[in-house]
């Protein structure tokens, strides 16, 4: 359920002309969304946007658009996240036009990311380069940030799930909606173990002219941007050109010169992109501290467990299972199933995510002899 806080900001939000812009203007002057409510708009300061203070109507609390919001924002356990939370991304909060709030689904990872980036349209070379490089870096515990989008970006958050990693999607469109629809499920993995983001108020079309604004997003949240088989006039060219602005690296995986895929990022490698060929090309860069080697091989934690936890920890993966589908799977009632996954969490073979679902941690396990 939404905090009065955060009702306060969705009302301004929703605010016809006020903006970004006016979010911090008014946060500047009163301290606080519920301040700024209480006020009213008479004792706006007059230098808001481009209209006169006295100009804006707020919407009422019985308003339909304001509750349908609310609905909306509820149904996917959303929460707004405003620019002075402590939860807000620190380097996101870096770049010049930052979002005054974050509609977020999930958790907020505070681990340093990367963002990947590419063709919707991307060769089958391009998917498997992607799903390895993103794989071993998720391994290593840096963040994959994309938009969620066909093709280049679909592999890389695909990839830092089943490392057991995290991910973060953002999105070109309100919070509630799923773009493309057929990432219904990996929407669902990414916000049941991740984050789902937007700056635009639940129930916005996935516009093309929202599109650029998440992008500089995704290279906000991020120390350096990979691009994957872009066109020269891709959009994954914008989030480099946003990255540059912010300083962030830029690095790009070499393309065939005849390929039209590989046109913007062989156009990028030109410009001084750094080029990537396997994972220690970047993280030498960004991550130094890194293992050197071998970045495919995976942590190994075995762990002695009775016969009944090896049983449920063997019914988990990657995927959230929810403990009465847990229950159903493994034949035990869902008080003995709490006091088991309770063990199993406090020995990290499980890890507890909202709603009472559980994922399996990537640690081996196995029976005790």
């Amino acid at each position: 359920m939404l905090s009065d806080s955060e009702r306060s900001w969705l009302r301004l939000h929703l605010t016809p002309g006020l903006g970004r812009l006016g979010l911090f203007q008014l946060f500047s002057h009163f301290g606080s969304a519920d301040k700024a409510l209480q006020s009213g708009t008479s004792s706006w300061p007059q230098k808001l946007g481009r209209r006169r203070a006295e100009s804006f109507t707020l919407l009422p609390a019985d308003d339909p658009l304001f509750l349908s919001a609310i609905k909306r924002l509820e149904s996917c356990q959303a929460q707004i996240v405003s620019f002075w939370d402590p939860d807000y991304p620190a380097d996101l909060k870096s770049i010049h036009d930052p979002p005054a709030l974050l509609y977020v689904c999930g958790r907020l990872p505070s681990a340093a990311a990367l963002a990947v980036v590419g063709s919707r349209k991307a060769s089958e070379a391009g998917i498997d380069l992607t799903t390895r490089i993103c794989y071993e870096l998720a391994e290593l515990g840096i963040v994959i940030v994309s938009g969620l989008a066909r093709g280049i970006d679909s592999a890389a958050h695909r990839a830092a799930i089943e490392a057991g990693g995290l991910t973060i999607a953002v999105l070109g469109c309100g919070i509630d909606r799923i773009y493309p629809p057929e990432n219904r499920r990996l929407f669902q993995q990414i916000a049941a173990t991740g984050a789902i983001i937007s700056e635009y108020p639940p129930g916005t079309e996935p516009l093309p002219g929202h599109f650029p604004g998440r992008n500089r997003i995704i290279s906000g949240l991020s120390k350096g941007v990979l691009i994957v088989e872009a066109a020269r006039k891709s959009g994954s060219l914008i989030t480099a050109d946003f990255a540059l602005e912010q300083g962030r690296d830029v690095f790009a995986i070499p393309g065939a010169v005849s390929a039209t895929n590989s046109d913007g990022v062989n156009s990028l490698l030109k410009d001084g992109a750094h080029l990537v060929t396997e994972t220690r090309d970047i993280t030498d860069l960004l991550w130094p501290q890194s293992p050197s080697a071998p970045f495919t091989a995976a942590k190994v934690v075995c762990l002695e467990l009775s016969q009944m936890e090896f049983i449920v920890a063997e019914q988990l993966d990657n995927n959230p299972l929810h403990i009465d589908d847990l229950s159903r799977k493994s034949g035990l009632t869902p008080m003995e199933l709490s006091v088991i996954l309770l063990q199993l969490e406090i020995r990290g073979a499980v890890i507890q995510l909202p709603g009472m679902r559980y994922v399996r941690s990537h640690q081996t396990v196995r029976t005790a002899t």
